[in-house]
């Protein structure tokens, strides 16, 4: 399954749903596709769509599908990296007047950059590729790197064993 998700941003990303219901329409997406259209005006027609999804339906969503296909939403980038899962995201961009300005674009490279744990997709027509071709493009990327309570949480774990073995010396 993939699970798409436009946010809670007031604009529009017709531009991505519509493109998103032509590859299932195609076949080039042969899974199951649920997307959360948030403001856009696009209806899909070969999709399962709502406007907004509860955030728990999201996350249960999240955790069950294959591939998360998102905007550059604080939320709905971040959520699928705590899981584990590696997101497609596609940053809204003002020349198609998705945004006030081209920060998601900016943000995502940054991201990119720093973590190295996400697929961009500026370019749309690229889009069915990369899905296609998603199991190779995240091999090797670490969608938990975003969530660091684990590994702190072990890290602590680990100093209070230690403790406690000194204490029985």
């Amino acid at each position: 399954m993939i699970i798409v998700t436009m946010g809670t941003h007031e604009q529009p990303f017709n531009r991505l749903i519509q493109k998103i219901d032509e590859l299932k329409r195609d076949d080039v997406i042969t899974e199951d596709v649920v997307i959360q259209t948030g403001f856009s005006t696009y209806e899909p027609k070969c999709c399962t769509w709502q406007k907004m999804f509860p955030f728990q339906d999201m996350e249960k969503y999240v955790k069950k599908t294959r591939i998360v296909i998102t905007h550059d939403g604080p939320l709905p980038l971040i959520v699928p990296l705590q899981i584990g899962k590696i997101p497609i995201v596609m940053p809204r961009q003002s020349k198609f007047n998705e945004h006030v300005n081209n920060h998601q674009v900016l943000f995502t490279r940054t991201m990119k950059e720093r973590y190295g744990n996400l697929i961009i997709v500026e370019d749309i027509k690229k889009l069915g590729e990369i899905i296609k071709n998603y199991d190779k493009l995240s091999a090797g990327m670490y969608g938990g790197e975003m969530n660091k309570n684990a590994k702190h949480c072990a890290k602590f774990e680990e100093m209070a064993d230690e403790l406690v073995e000194e204490k029985k010396k």
